[in-house]
């Protein structure tokens, strides 16, 4: 049982943080592009959220791979997950007539909402053994 206690942490760290280190990569690489996209989905300020959106989903996501911070992380990335889901999936999921859009967007909040659902799992019990957290609370 140990083991399982050691390591599932981690891995499910690696794989709640991927999307966000991905998603903050591309933003990082074509931020003129994710401006546009903005714009097109009615986000205000674009410029400015684009920067704030590769902050929270680059740093964010690499802080709770390392199990730095953690939990502040995760609460965090839980925080942009609903407020994502919420603003621009959910608002544009319910757009009428139904079409193949309003249904993806249903998909990426729901898929949101699980994510945040996760990473408050994150928040409420801590990074596990393997992280940079535990390594400095052994320290202390």
């Amino acid at each position: 049982m140990y083991q399982f206690e050691r390591y599932l942490p981690p891995i499910g760290r690696l794989f709640l943080c991927g999307l966000f280190v991905w998603g903050g990569v591309g933003k990082l690489m074509n931020p003129g592009g994710t401006a546009q996209f903005f714009v097109a989905d009615g986000v205000p300020h674009p410029v400015l959220m684009v920067w704030v959106a590769i902050a929270v989903e680059l740093l964010g996501g690499l802080a709770l791979l390392a199990g730095f911070k953690t939990r502040w992380a995760a609460g965090v990335l839980a925080a942009w997950c609903l407020l994502t889901g919420f603003a621009v999936h959910l608002a544009q999921g319910t757009a009428s007539p139904p079409s193949p859009a309003t249904y993806d967007n249903m998909i990426h909040f729901y898929k949101n909402l699980a994510m945040a659902g996760g990473l408050l799992y994150v928040v409420a019990f801590g990074p596990g053994a393997l992280s940079v957290d535990n390594s400095m609370n052994r320290a202390r």
